[in-house]
């Protein structure tokens, strides 16, 4: 195995268009007690990269190496990590450690644990050759799935599968999908699955028909009206406008679920209109890791179309760009070996 590996790390946050990613050279890492060292193979491009890159997420160690929806496998292993194999296919997700203790781990709700821990904001990622990451919180993946289906599941996939549960959806409910990126044209499929009607609210005239193509009921403009009140609705897009539009979009007794880490600035409400009749709005913090193994249950038994766009490990300062500027149609992936 090299002494040496190539990675991208956040040198100088700020707008993508200035180069916040700097690709350098990094010693492989050591894996610690409980940890195990992977190798990379893929490794999906996530917004919250991108709102690490861009400062809207404040860094939490200078010159971190982003990425957190990693397929790769085993390659070495610290001490008392003895539950994974060397050459076992893994999966890295966001959600790197908790306390285990606190009240919140104590009733299932890990991920709001005041001491949770981060993959590419409190530790190095997978815009690299290799990471590390606590045996405990990687998830076994299967070798029948080609790597960059997927990479997209294990952040994208897993948390629309949170705010799905999190949007409370009657059985054959309606369900309105605010913004279509990586994560949205997931949940879509996962919600039709599950007997859902989808209807999506969209800038980008490419996610609406892909949306379509995926089984959305109706593909409108983000500041339309959906064609029928909805029962629930999820807001992907990271824009605090749109959380008056889809309140008002509700039916009575709806709720909208806010799946993203950073939301920009929400207008005022209006009690009447966005409110009243007991319609509820929520966020999403990160995710559990029973929500990681019930999305990749659900994708073993309802296979998903994961859309994806090829980018090599040196072009991950393109792919974020790109990212940015709505470019990419489905999930942007880095393949690194």
């Amino acid at each position: 195995m090299a002494d040496m590996m190539t990675a991208w790390v956040v040198r100088r946050p700020g707008p993508v268009a200035t180069g916040p990613l700097e690709r350098v050279r990094l010693p492989v890492p050591e894996p610690a007690p409980g940890e195990v060292l992977i190798k990379v193979e893929v490794c999906a491009v996530c917004r919250t990269d991108l709102h690490l890159a861009e400062g809207d997420l404040p860094p939490r160690r200078p010159d971190t190496v982003p990425g957190h929806e990693v397929v790769g496998r085993v390659v070495g292993r610290g001490p008392h990590a003895d539950r994974l194999a060397d050459g076992t296919r893994v999966g890295v997700a966001w959600l790197r450690s908790t306390c285990g203790a606190c009240r919140y781990c104590a009733r299932g709700a890990e991920n709001l644990c005041p001491d949770s821990r981060y993959t590419g904001w409190d530790a190095d990622g997978g815009y690299a050759e290799y990471l590390t990451a606590p045996q405990d919180y990687v998830y076994r993946l299967p070798e029948d799935r080609p790597a960059d289906g997927l990479a997209p599941l294990l952040c994208a996939g897993i948390i629309g599968y949170r705010a799905l549960l999190r949007a409370e959806l009657p059985p054959g409910g309606r369900l309105g999908v605010y913004g279509f990126g990586a994560s949205a044209h997931l949940t879509t499929q996962v919600a039709i699955a599950r007997g859902a009607t989808v209807h999506v609210l969209t800038r980008a005239a490419d996610a609406r028909r892909l949306a379509l193509k995926l089984g959305a009921a109706s593909a409108r403009e983000a500041y339309e009206a959906p064609p029928e009140p909805l029962d629930g609705a999820i807001l992907f897009a990271p824009v605090g406008d749109l959380v008056p539009v889809a309140l008002a979009a509700l039916d009575r007794g709806g709720t909208l679920a806010v799946a993203g880490i950073h939301l920009t600035d929400i207008p005022s409400l209006v009690y009447q209109d966005h409110l009243f009749q007991e319609r509820t709005l929520r966020s999403v913090t990160a995710n559990t890791r029973a929500d990681g193994v019930a999305l990749l249950e659900h994708a073993a038994r309802h296979p998903v179309r994961v859309a994806t766009v090829p980018y090599a490990l040196d072009e991950a300062d393109r792919a974020l760009a790109d990212l940015a500027t709505d470019r990419v149609t489905g999930a942007a992936v880095l393949h690194v070996s």
